[in-house]
């Protein structure tokens, strides 16, 4: 079971939470409780508490329940919010009786069994033809071994998690289970939950009957939760996700006066967004996780790393920002090769310098990012342009000639902004939320489009402060997916467009398959067809010269106090810039005919090491080689029984001319060490050969997260997207994230598609028909 954590205290300025914790009167037992029914799944879960102190200790219990029907084979949250040293308690029905368990977890791994919690399940516990609700007491459950919760906050963001998959063993307590098919977040003050002290006695002890209670509401004894009243505000444009293609598109669709509404299903990342998620030798500043640079590489080992998505299996940034707040922040300037007709583009995207332009103006790149214009731990680079020179490679500042990408190098190129994390959360985002026609709402997960035939009316959500989750779109309104390559897929899937194999799974699911629409109305798409990412391979190498700096281990916990204290003192040095140092490109000529492109990123320290040699691990640095435009191996993606997204067929080296390129670009890339002095390659070794190296090389591990290709751009009967990106079959549904990409750019994706997205969005505007 994986609970995502909270990043910080909501709302924030432009920016909504989607739920919030209403007051309501369970009938069969009279108990007033607090809490929310989620839309999605039909599940409340509602939570009262005994009355704050006057002085000395707070409570340390609370009366809750959960009412879900059978659907939910199992039900679970955390009133922390976090996954990660929190109390996790979960329940489901086994034989008419409700079986619960209390877990806790320091990673991200099946939770243990924690003892220490004192639960009595209470009589009005019930499972029928239809439902099962779960009502407990729960004695010392406001802390934790590592942690509490405060039953008098005013302002607190718990989770629920739920499942469609039962567990092991329905019988025992102590079973395993898998991953959690959905979750949320909701606002609670805690602070307003309390009851009298006889009331909350009487409760406890099972009785049933109201009270006078510490506050003042309504409360309804018709239904065991309070329905949404409020219907959903209608935009001109609902734009799914947050990542660099919505928020582009955000941006660029409120400058032009239309009401816009942004949907995100993740929270806060950086500082100026809300996110307080902060190393603790940053404290008593806005600088997050997020904000630093330096700590892109901890973004892999952190054990409270909510902001990947759970329900993909691939890394996927679930957060503002999406990808770009979590990635290196390697920002390369397209190509006029990168929107060409022969890299898969119509015709009519191959003039892309004006749009590029659009985006460079805004969002100006630097490979020198710490404020006193210096460069730090730059061994690496000398090291490796050594290797490169001897090898016919020449240096260039990269960004100022975009097209020069055969044998050339040259530092590293980053968005980074005044030496912190800049990208589009820090240019476009800000814009866009100064705008009163625009809202940012966050933790609103969107499940599916909802329309009428080729017509998009708006999307239906988790959230339940509204009717049905639904938010709906003005007359001509539109709905723009950019929810990322495998996230639109999976919302196009959910909402009957795509190949019939992946609908017939949403049908299948007790709680997805009602909101497809009939299959009559399904649209065949080859949606998660297509699909590219880099296949990359690592070289380790140590040289007497390197830096390694501790492998990057402890850059969120305990870095060189020097530089903790420069990069807070004036955002410079080592902690300025992610361990990216040096990038280099080549063209090889395949046996085919095809030219494929080979990109290097070179960087102190290592991920792994393999090698009979001793070594010095203060003097470890990788070369990772990823083959990009050109590349003919294409996989697939789409969803499991469990509606989680994943990878069916993997793209890496499926073409054998991909897989002898790369091993050929490989070997010249060693085939110079012996030009430079005290270079020597310990991964792979001397026991190992390179054309067995990768041969061996472990497939899932070749995953460079460039996904491209799953919503493929191009004419009717081939692609999902048309010209103007609007899926075929619909009259007013987009899609505007990397999964339209037709093929891998020659670096990195990410600057690529926010000019996509500047291209995008003034296409959209200038289609006919719309607000």
């Amino acid at each position: 079971m994986l609970l995502r954590s909270l990043l910080g205290v909501l709302p924030f300025a432009g920016v909504a939470l989607s739920q919030a914790a209403m007051q309501y009167t369970d009938p069969d037992n009279g108990i007033t409780f607090w809490g929310i029914t989620d839309s999605a799944h039909s599940v409340t879960y509602g939570y009262v508490f005994p009355p704050l102190a006057t002085s000395g200790a707070n409570p340390t219990e609370y009366i809750g329940e959960i009412v879900a029907p059978l659907a939910s084979q199992w039900v679970g949250f955390s009133l922390s919010g976090s996954m990660i040293k929190s109390l996790l308690i979960a329940a489901w029905p086994n034989n008419g009786k409700i079986v619960f368990t209390t877990r806790y977890a320091t990673t991200n791994v099946l939770p243990d069994v924690y003892n220490g919690p004192i639960i009595t399940t209470l009589p009005s516990s019930m499972v029928n033809s239809t439902h099962w609700k779960w009502v407990f007491r729960c004695q010392n459950c406001t802390s934790w071994e590592g942690g509490s919760m405060d039953p008098g906050a005013a302002a607190a963001t718990p989770a629920w998690c739920q499942s469609t998959i039962a567990v092991d063993n329905p019988a025992d307590p102590a079973t395993s289970m898998v991953q959690h098919t959905d979750f949320g977040f909701y606002f609670f003050a805690f602070a307003s939950a309390h009851v009298s002290a006889s009331v909350y006695n009487n409760w406890a002890a099972g009785g049933t009957g109201g009270g006078s209670t510490t506050t003042t509401t309504t409360t309804t004894t018709t239904t065991t939760s309070t329905a949404p009243t409020a219907t959903a505000s209608p935009y001109d444009y609902i734009v799914v996700g947050s990542g660099p293609g919505g928020i582009i598109t955000a941006d660029r669709l409120s400058q032009a006066g239309k009401s816009v509404l942004l949907l995100e299903r993740g929270g806060p990342s950086t500082g100026e967004t809300g996110g307080t998620y902060q190393p603790n030798w940053a404290k008593g500043t806005n600088l997050t996780k997020f904000d630093v640079p330096g700590l892109f590489e901890s973004m892999f080992t952190d054990a409270n790393d909510f902001w990947w998505c759970k329900d993909i299996t691939v890394f996927a940034g679930c957060l503002v920002g999406g990808g770009t707040s979590v990635n290196g922040a390697l920002y390369w300037l397209p190509s006029d090769s990168d929107f060409s007709t022969s890299n898969g583009w119509p015709q009519a995207w191959t003039n892309h310098a004006q749009y590029t332009a659009a985006l460079k103006a805004r969002l100006p790149s630097t490979d020198h990012p710490s404020t006193d214009g210096k460069r730090y731990l730059e061994e690496t680079s000398v090291v490796v342009s050594k290797l490169l020179n001897n090898q016919g490679y020449r240096n260039i500042t990269i960004n100022d000639t975009p097209d020069s990408k055969d044998h050339v190098y040259g530092y590293s190129a980053y968005d980074f902004i005044a030496g912190k994390r800049g990208g589009p959360v820090a240019t476009y985002l800000q814009t866009a939320k100064a705008r009163k026609n625009f809202k940012l709402q966050i933790y609103t997960n969107v499940l599916n489009v909802v329309r009428n035939g080729s017509q998009i009316t708006g999307v239906k959500t988790n959230d339940t402060t509204v009717v049905g989750g639904f938010y709906p779109l003005n007359p001509n309104g539109r709905v723009i997916l950019s929810a990322g390559s495998y996230g639109s897929a999976r919302i196009l899937f959910r909402s009957g467009i795509g190949p019939t194999d992946m609908i017939n799974l949403v049908k299948s699911d007790p709680v997805a398959g009602p909101n497809l629409p009939p299959s009559s109305q399904w649209i065949n798409l080859p949606v998660g067809y297509n699909v590219s990412d880099n296949p990359s391979i690592n070289l380790v190498f140590t040289h007497p010269s390197i830096n390694s700096y501790d492998n990057w281990a402890n850059v969120f916990t305990n870095p060189p106090a020097a530089d903790a204290a420069q990069y807070l003192a004036s955002q410079s040095g080592i902690m300025a810039q992610a361990s990216p140092r040096l990038n280099f490109w080549r063209a090889y000529g395949g046996s085919d005919g095809v030219t494929r492109w080979l990109q290097g990123t070179a960087r102190p320290g290592a991920a792994s090491v393999t090698t009979s040699y001793p070594y010095n691990a203060t003097q470890m640095f990788t070369i990772t080689a990823y083959l990009s435009t050109g590349i003919k191996s294409r996989g697939r993606l789409g969803i499991n029984a469990g509606l989680n997204a994943v990878p069916l067929v993997n793209p890496w080296l499926v073409d054998p001319v991909d897989k002898s390129t790369l091993i050929t670009g490989l070997q010249d890339i060693v085939s110079g060490m012996s030009a430079v002095p005290g270079m020597v390659m310990i991964t792979p070794d001397n026991t190992t050969n390179i054309v067995d190296y990768v041969n061996n090389y472990d497939p899932s591990t070749m995953n460079s997260n460039h996904w491209v290709g799953s919503n493929i751009i191009g004419t009717a009967g081939k692609a999902v997207v048309d010209v103007n990106t609007k899926v075929f079959g619909t009259n007013n549904l987009f899609v505007v994230d990397a999964s339209i990409i037709p093929a891998l750019p020659y670096g990195n994706p990410h600057g690529m598609l926010m000019s996509v997205a500047e291209q995008a969005a003034a296409k959209i505007l200038a289609l006919s028909g719309g607000p």
